[in-house]
């Protein structure tokens, strides 16, 4: 899937605002996002992501995107675990670690004995799912970073949760396998759950 990055000029001076704002707080240090862990991870998972070949089978394209996007979400998590302080956190990474390792084993099991098949609809599927995914890449890039592992983890983990969310949508929308349809129905129901509880504590933890 090619998600053709593209350049946003008026990027950089919105966060030259931004950081110039908060730089007025001695208490909030902004880190480049370039050098951040977190989105270092997710730049990797979307370059890996750039390589894929759509089939134009809604059911196939989205079992292997999302065994893509749920390795970043256990790479972000792994690193929560290694880094982070507050154990709110920590298990939430963990849980994200034990739902999504399980569900990249279904997917896979499911590609293995998968053969594609394109549907007229494909194109269109492709292209919400690579809009879902620059939708994430906008989201993260207006994020303030800190280094702080458990709000920047909160902070892009809710984009990224978005993201699959957005792309379960388009799969009940255009695909038709009764397996992956059900796991993109969980994907939905459990990553809705999961940025309620991360909006939670990061309200909860705004001075954190």
């Amino acid at each position: 899937m090619k998600l053709h990055w593209i350049q946003r000029p008026g990027l950089a001076g919105l966060m030259a605002v931004v950081i110039a704002a908060c730089n007025n707080d001695k208490g909030l240090q902004p880190q480049a996002h370039d050098a951040n862990v977190y989105q270092q991870i997710n730049h990797r998972m979307m370059a890996e992501m750039d390589k894929m070949t759509d089939t134009n089978d809604p059911d196939h394209d989205f079992s292997m995107m999302m065994r893509m996007h749920h390795q970043g979400a256990i790479d972000m998590s792994n690193e929560e675990l290694k880094s982070g302080d507050n154990q709110a956190m920590k298990a939430m990474a963990q849980q994200v670690i034990n739902a999504q390792t399980a569900e990249i084993a279904q997917f896979a099991q499911f590609l293995q004995s998968h053969k594609a098949v394109p549907i007229p609809a494909g194109p269109t599927y492709n292209a919400e799912e690579m809009e879902s995914m620059m939708k994430m890449m906008r989201a993260q890039d207006v994020r303030i970073l800190t280094g702080n592992s458990d709000v920047d983890y909160a902070q892009l983990l809710i984009d990224h949760h978005q993201s699959a969310l957005e792309m379960a949508m388009s799969e009940l929308k255009y695909g038709d396998d009764a397996q992956i349809r059900q796991m993109a129905t969980k994907i939905i129901e459990d990553q809705k759950k999961e940025i309620g509880m991360l909006q939670d504590w990061l309200k909860a933890n705004k001075n954190y």
